[in-house]
């Protein structure tokens, strides 16, 4: 199985795609200019404590207070083994901490921080205020366990802790030192910037996506392929760190049109903004969010089969079961899932059902737990998700059915016009006309989404922006044009 990442930026996002033979399994996306990332480290003040939730919340300049449970202790290292000890938090209104965002803010729900700070390096994670020991799970060996948590206790200060990561299995003292003094050296000038620092302010901020990505998860990847310079270097150097992968297998894409484009990416990510998903036999799934759970229905669509009925459901239900878990790490839906499978007599049937639906889930990285299927057919499953779901990018609420509904986002909008422009100019056009909306168009103007595209791929080339009021939000038409003088309306303008 050919296994490989791609990276770019562009629109002011970031977007990281992993794929297999071609076929995209992960999608992940983030805003450059996102001041709320996991792992930031806020300056707080304590807006109110209530006793009856044993909580606090955090005013960290942002929209919302943010949560901050006062017994957690060392609760959000559970997934780890380990041992160490919890406490307490004493706080009153008024008072100032520093804080990490452990969950994003999402709807009308603030972000959770946690006082247990934690920095992050490729072999150990350093907790500077939590006395806590533990070790990744995925480390099964005995007498590797023990050797890395003899290896990683020696380093403890009192008060302190560490968590070895998986990537430890063949780290070395010396490597565990160096690593660990310099994320001391981080912790310390957290503190240092801290003390002056207003109220809100973010004194330290975690690595951007890719990076994180980078840092995580690339094993068994045979290449990476980049289409920012600027990102590649940054790629190139993590890279260098590492004795798992070669600079040799990162690739820059220089080609004339989008990397994600030329590697048939790019209908695999617009697809993630329907609701609708075809299966291969002709079936196809409705995945429906809502405030509390996302619902997921299965139906045969135009597959009809080849024998009986029951056939015909038992072929379309396990394809959609395999499906299901694929579109939920693609989306990165978490929380309850529940899926309305087609009605099944057979009892073998169904478990075969829910066996393929368990086995297709066991391959994500996010943590799935899959209850029993009903006599009705409807299987609930919980996918944990720490980060924001690619929709939130691409989606943003309808203006004409009084926000029910939801319309295509101007950073979307721009993304897509940016591809069309891209594959004007790769025909060898030298100008580009683009129609589109006027509300779009001034968003775009506004942000300089494609400010990027003009001083790099574009040179040279010139985008006219003619605006139409009777335009939807996501209509637009690019066509090129090589001629020397051109008729355009009156209000048409040159991008920037």
């Amino acid at each position: 199985m050919k296994k490989e990442w791609f990276f770019d930026r562009f629109c002011g996002v970031q977007l990281v795609i992993y794929a297999e033979d071609g076929k995209a399994v992960e999608v992940g996306a983030e805003r450059e200019v996102a001041t709320h990332a996991l792992g930031n480290i806020y300056k707080g003040r304590v807006a109110n404590v209530v006793t009856g939730m044993q909580a606090a919340f955090i005013s960290c300049g942002m929209e919302k207070n943010c949560y901050l449970p006062l017994e957690e202790g060392a609760a959000e290292f559970s997934t780890y083994d380990g041992t160490g000890m919890s406490r307490k938090l004493s706080l009153k209104e008024g008072d100032e901490l520093l804080v990490q965002l452990v969950k994003a803010p999402r709807g009308n729900k603030g972000a959770k921080v946690t006082c247990d700070l934690s920095f992050v390096g490729k072999n150990l994670i350093f907790l500077p205020r939590t006395d806590f020991l533990g070790i990744s799970r995925k480390i099964t060996d005995p007498a590797t366990r023990e050797r890395l948590l003899k290896m990683a206790e020696k380093l403890r200060a009192p008060g302190e802790g560490f968590i070895v990561r998986t990537a430890a299995e063949n780290a070395t003292p010396r490597g565990f030192k160096t690593e660990s003094e310099y994320l001391r050296r981080m912790y310390r000038s957290v503190l240092e910037q801290a003390v002056g620092a207003p109220v809100g302010t973010a004194v330290y901020r975690e690595y951007d996506l890719p990076v994180k990505v980078m840092r995580d998860s690339l094993g068994g990847v045979g290449k990476i392929y980049v289409g920012d310079r600027e990102l590649y270097e940054r790629v190139l150097r993590l890279v260098r760190l590492r004795s798992d992968f070669s600079e040799k297998n990162v690739v820059l894409h220089t080609g004339k049109r989008t990397m994600f484009q030329e590697y048939g990416l790019t209908e695999q990510v617009y697809a993630l903004a329907s609701p609708r998903v075809e299966l291969s036999n002709g079936g196809d799934l409705v995945i429906d969010k809502t405030e509390a759970m996302t619902v997921i229905d299965v139906n045969t669509g135009k597959f009809t089969g080849e024998s009986d009925l029951e056939s015909t459901v038992f072929e379309t239900n396990l394809l959609a079961a395999r499906e299901i878990a694929r579109q939920v790490r693609l989306r990165n839906i978490g929380g309850i899932i529940a899926v309305d499978f087609i009605d099944m007599a057979e009892e073998e049937h169904r478990a075969a059902v829910e066996a393929a639906l368990t086995a297709a889930l066991a391959e994500d990285r996010a943590k799935c737990r899959v209850l029993p299927m009903s006599d009705l057919c409807v299987t609930l499953f919980t996918r944990k998700r720490s980060t924001s779901d690619i929709t939130s990018l691409m989606l943003k609420p309808c203006p004409h059915c009084t926000r029910q509904g939801f319309v295509f986002s101007d950073i979307f909008m721009a993304m897509r016009i940016r591809n069309a422009v891209t594959d004007c100019f790769a025909n060898g056009y030298r100008a580009a006309i683009l129609e589109l909306n006027r509300g779009v168009m001034e968003e775009i103007l506004r942000e300089h989404y494609l400010t990027a595209e003009l001083e790099g791929p574009w040179r040279g080339k010139v985008v006219y922006m003619i605006p139409h009021r009777t335009f939807h939000e996501e209509q637009f038409t690019v066509r090129g044009d090589n001629h020397s003088v051109l008729t355009l309306p009156d209000d048409a303008q040159i991008l920037y």
